[in-house]
């Protein structure tokens, strides 16, 4: 059987991938509706609403990319550390 989900179920759904940029799979499985279902509803809820992302500005897009880079030089110190770490466990045995 076919589950039936409101209009206002889905539009919020959207609203919720739109404002906070949480990947749709994250949403989906939050709330126990499939990765896809969300997607196609994503996809009409942007048709109706022209699409209501707005472009970011020169300054958040200069951000952005500050803070990827950031996380990415984040993520090698953290894999790093971690490999020293299990290292140094070795050297003490």
């Amino acid at each position: 059987m076919r589950r039936r989900f409101t209009q206002e179920f889905k539009d919020e759904l959207c609203r919720e991938v739109i404002n906070t940029s949480k990947p749709i799979k994250d949403v989906a499985v939050a709330y126990g509706v499939g990765p896809e279902t969300l997607r196609n509803w994503l996809i009409k809820y942007r048709e109706a609403n022209g699409g209501t992302e707005t472009e970011l500005t020169v300054t958040e897009r200069a951000r952005l990319k500050e803070l990827e880079r950031e996380n990415q030089d984040l993520r090698a110190e953290t894999a790093f550390l971690k490999k020293a770490t299990a290292y140094f466990a070795r050297e003490q045995r």
